[in-house]
């Protein structure tokens, strides 16, 4: 690793320079995912807007990777940054954050990222997530309950394997509690209602989000909705062609 590429995390993020961040917690919040947090200096914000991500570097068996994530915490905190990231079996990254423990350092720079969102610029968002898609979802969605004066409508879907397997169930609680904000779920290999708790079985769906579905969810927004879209190539890509079948134009969505 160049020095002259690294600096220590007194210094401002940059999208060219790698910085130092070490890690205060880690917490393991499904059997391949993990909940990590960073200390920032001081009471510093990271500086990001919603949505944008960064690029964490890594180094294993003397190869240089680097990929990207999305921090997950409120754009407004404090002394810290949370970044939510699936391990894979066969993956080097995945190799790499799996070797972290408390205390370690990790070089991050940025930010990226070409959507930064707008309060009150749309009046309705529909956001289609998988898995950690659901990433840039959060400070979005985070930044809109937080502030009183946008009263932007959100639907916000997530989709995931098995109810076991839904990350930050509490934030989504929390979050549809609020007049503005509905929550779905669509879960590819749970069958049964039975099976979830009750207050999730109204608003669970079984199998893959498809044409169907994407459909009716376009058409239960008031309006016609501004969509956002994360997850791997493949979803990104289907979403968008369920979306221009459902009647949106290229422009009024966004994959990430």
């Amino acid at each position: 690793m160049n020095n002259k590429d690294v600096e220590g995390c007194s210094a401002k993020l940059s999208p060219e320079t790698f910085l130092a961040f070490h890690i205060s917690t880690m917490e393991k919040v499904t059997k391949d995912t993990y909940l990590v947090r960073f200390t920032l200096p001081g009471n510093s914000r990271l500086g990001l807007h919603p949505g944008q991500h960064l690029i964490l570097r890594g180094v294993v068996d003397g190869l240089e990777i680097q990929r990207a994530y999305t921090p997950i915490s409120p754009v407004t905190a404090e002394g810290y940054f949370d970044i939510l990231i699936k391990c894979y079996q066969t993956g080097l990254m995945s190799r790499y954050v799996e070797s972290w423990r408390t205390g370690d350092t990790a070089f991050w720079r940025g930010p990226f990222g070409s959507f930064s969102y707008e309060p009150k610029k749309h009046g309705e968002l529909l956001m289609l997530a998988a898995g950690t898609g659901l990433a840039p979802m959060v400070p979005i969605l985070q930044s809109i309950t937080d502030n009183e004066d946008d009263e932007t409508f959100v639907t916000l879907v997530g989709c995931f394997k098995t109810f076991e397997g839904i990350y930050l169930k509490t934030f989504f609680q929390e979050q549809a509690r609020f007049w503005n904000v509905r929550t779905f779920f669509v879960l590819s290999q749970e069958v049964s209602p039975e099976q979830l708790p009750w207050s999730y079985r109204d608003k669970t769906h079984f199998g893959r989000l498809g044409q169907e579905l994407v459909a009716e969810l376009v058409a239960c927004c008031r309006r016609k909705p501004f969509t956002l879209v994360c997850g791997s190539p493949a979803f990104n890509e289907d979403m968008a062609r369920c979306l221009l079948s459902a009647g949106l134009t290229e422009d009024s969505y966004f994959l990430f």
